[in-house]
């Protein structure tokens, strides 16, 4: 089982990054996904939720309007769509699949918000 994120790096404030997430070696389309965020003294967050059937999603209040999740069956993978980004969004970004009884975590990507 491998989720391999990528996109993050280091961006000006008000800018824009996609976060992607390659899922392999289990039924992709059967987990809801999620992206997780650990920020600097901060506690792990839940940015954003995609259901496994429907593609209903929820978001934090911290990116309600700004964050967009996202999924494509036929290539395995979730997205992060990231708009009008601030300094306080700095913080490694961590893919997550979850169902019943089991569930599994990417390694981490970094993202950086600053000018």
């Amino acid at each position: 089982v491998q989720l391999v994120e990528s996109g993050g790096g280091l961006v000006q404030p008000g800018g824009s990054l996609r976060l992607s997430c390659a899922a392999s070696g289990f039924t992709f389309s059967r987990y809801a996904m999620s992206w997780y965020r650990l920020g600097p003294g901060k506690e792990r967050e839940l940015v954003a939720i995609i259901s496994s059937v429907g593609g209903s999603t929820n978001y934090a209040d911290s990116v309600k309007g700004r964050f967009t999740i996202s999924r494509d069956e036929t290539k395995n993978t979730v997205y992060l769509q990231m708009n009008s980004l601030k300094p306080e969004d700095t913080a490694v970004y961590y893919c997550h699949a979850l169902r019943t009884w089991s569930d599994y975590w990417g390694q981490g990507t970094q993202v950086t918000v600053s000018s």
